[in-house]
C-alpha cells in the first residue's frame, strides 16, 4: 500500500492543483472580461496561462539579483508596465515620476498590499500589514516603545556588547561572507533588544527559526513539506510560542524575568491582546533585521568603493578614540556617538543611495488614471 501511495501522491497533487487552476481560471476570465472593457492598462504580457508572471517573479526574487525580472519587463514594455501576478493583473512601476506620485497619495488612493505568503507570516496585527487607524495605532505604539531616552542609555552598550561577541569568534585572514556577519549581528541585537533574550543557544536558536521565517516570506504559499512556505510557517509557530512563553511567565510571576526588551514594555505599558502583541514582535523583529543588516551591508561596500570616505571616517572614529584612551575599557557613550558627524554623514549616504525594500506593494482604493492608463 505504501508503494501505491508513493507512486500516485504526484499524480493526485498534480490533478487536484490543476482542477484548482482551472477554476480559478473560469473566474479570472469571466472578470477580467468585464475589467478589460472599462480599463486600458499600461503594456504588458500575461505569463502563462493561468499562472501569469508568478513563477519568473518568485525565480527572480530567490535569486542572487531579484530586480532581474523588472529589469526584462523593461526592456520589452517600459518603466510602467501590467503583468500578471498572484492571480491578478498588476501595474509594475520603475519610474522616478510615478512612484512619487503614488507615495505621496498614501492612504488617499493607494494602500499598501503583500502577497499571501507575507500576509500569512508576518500575521494581521502587525505594523507592516495593518490599515487604516488600526495602522496608526500601532504606529503611535512602536514610536513610544522607541523613544530616544528609552533607548540611548542601554542600547549602545548592547550594540557594543553583540559587535564584540561576534568579532571575537573570527580569526586572523579568515574568509567571511559580509551579508551572513551583518544578518548575525543584526539578528543579535533585535532578539536582545525586542524579546530582552541574551543567552547565546537562545540566540542562535531563534536565529534559526528568523532565517526560515524570511526565507518563506515572498515564497509561493504552498503548504506542504518541502516547500519554503511550509517552513517558515512552522518557524513562525515556533517563534510565536516562544513569546507566548514569555507573556506567561511575566503575566503570573509580574517579575523581570523577560528582562527589559521592548517585550517587557510593551506588556507593561499598553493594551494589547496577546495574539497582537505576538505579531507586533515578529513585525518589529522583521522590519528591523532586514533593515539594518542591508544598511550594514551597503555602508561597507560603497565604503570599500570611495578610499576618501573610508580614510574619513576611520580618522574620526580614531580621533575620538585617543580622546577616550585614559579611560582604557570604557564603552562609547550617546555623546560619544553625537560626537561623530562624518559617521552619521555616511550612514544617511547609504540609506540614500541602497535600495533597502528593492520593491513596495500598492493596491489602487479605486480607479486611478496616469498618463491616459488606469490602474
Amino acid at each position: 500500500m505504501a508503494e501505491i501511495f508513493v507512486t500516485f501522491w504526484p499524480l493526485f497533487v498534480s490533478s487536484l492543483l490543476f482542477i484548482v487552476l482551472l477554476v480559478k481560471f473560469l473566474v479570472y476570465k469571466k472578470n477580467g472580461s468585464n475589467t478589460t472593457e472599462k480599463c486600458k492598462l499600461p503594456p504588458g504580457g500575461r505569463g502563462w496561462p493561468i499562472v501569469g508572471d508568478s513563477f519568473s517573479w518568485y525565480n527572480a526574487v530567490a535569486s542572487s539579483h531579484p530586480p532581474s525580472f523588472v529589469e526584462k519587463q523593461v526592456e520589452r514594455f517600459g518603466k510602467i508596465f501590467s503583468c500578471s501576478l498572484f492571480g491578478k493583473r498588476a501595474v509594475v512601476s520603475a519610474d522616478p515620476m510615478f512612484n512619487r506620485f503614488v507615495m505621496q497619495n498614501e492612504g488617499k488612493l493607494f494602500q499598501s498590499c503583500y502577497p499571501k505568503s507575507f500576509r500569512d507570516l508576518v500575521g494581521k496585527n502587525g505594523v507592516i500589514t495593518a490599515q487604516g487607524e488600526h495602522q496608526r495605532k500601532l504606529h503611535s505604539i512602536a514610536s513610544n516603545l522607541m523613544r530616544l531616552d528609552k533607548l540611548n542609555s542601554q542600547f549602545l552598550q548592547d550594540v557594543q556588547i553583540v559587535m564584540r561577541q561576534i568579532f571575537t569568534n573570527l580569526h586572523d585572514k579568515q574568509v567571511i561572507l559580509l551579508q551572513d556577519v551583518c544578518r548575525k549581528i543584526a539578528i543579535n541585537l533585535m532578539v536582545n533588544q525586542l524579546l530582552g533574550v541574551t543567552s547565546e543557544s537562545e540566540v542562535n536558536e531563534i536565529t534559526q527559526l528568523f532565517s526560515d521565517f524570511v526565507d518563506g516570506c515572498l515564497s509561493a504559499p504552498i503548504n506542504l513539506p518541502g516547500f519554503a512556505y511550509h517552513t517558515a510557517m512552522k518557524a513562525r509557530e515556533s517563534i510565536i510560542s516562544k513569546i507566548n512563553s514569555s507573556i506567561k511567565i511575566h503575566r503570573q510571576q509580574s517579575s523581570p524575568a523577560i528582562g527589559n526588551g521592548v517585550l517587557r514594555r510593551l506588556l507593561e505599558e499598553e493594551s494589547l491582546p496577546d495574539d497582537a502583541v505576538s505579531d507586533f514582535i515578529i513585525n518589529l523583529l522583521f522590519a528591523g533585521n532586514e533593515t539594518t543588516a542591508k544598511t550594514m551591508l551597503f555602508a561597507v561596500y560603497f565604503l570599500t568603493q570611495c578610499p576618501t570616505a573610508m580614510k574619513q571616517l576611520l580618522d574620526e572614529q580614531q580621533s575620538l578614540r585617543s580622546q577616550r584612551s585614559s579611560i582604557d575599557g570604557e564603552m562609547l557613550q550617546w555623546q560619544d556617538y553625537k560626537a561623530m558627524p562624518f559617521t552619521q554623514c555616511v550612514i544617511d549616504e547609504t540609506l540614500r543611495l541602497a535600495g533597502i525594500a528593492i520593491w513596495l506593494m500598492r493596491e489602487a482604493k479605486e480607479d486611478v488614471q496616469y498618463q491616459g492608463n488606469f490602474l
